[in-house]
């Protein structure tokens, strides 16, 4: 058996859209919408996990004492 690959965040993003264009019709029958609004958020679960361990990659660079960059935790505030 095949070992399932992740969604890429664009790739949810677009089934997601793709997901809320069919609801929005709104002529599926109930059992397929329950099922394409369980996809859907499962894919918001998966992007929002994404979304959170690339903030916490995210650095900023600031000047250090000697002139060269430091990185710095995003959530960190320079000191003024």
């Amino acid at each position: 058996m095949a070992e399932k690959k992740e969604k890429t965040f664009e790739e949810s993003m677009a089934r997601l859209e793709e997901i809320v264009k069919l609801l929005e019709q709104g002529d599926r029958p109930l059992d397929e919408a329950l099922t394409l609004f369980e996809e859907g958020t499962s894919l918001v679960k998966s992007c929002g996990k994404l979304l959170d361990e690339a903030q916490q990659k995210v650095v900023k660079l600031q000047k250090g004492s000697d002139g060269e960059p430091v990185e710095l935790p995003f959530d960190t505030v320079p000191e003024q």
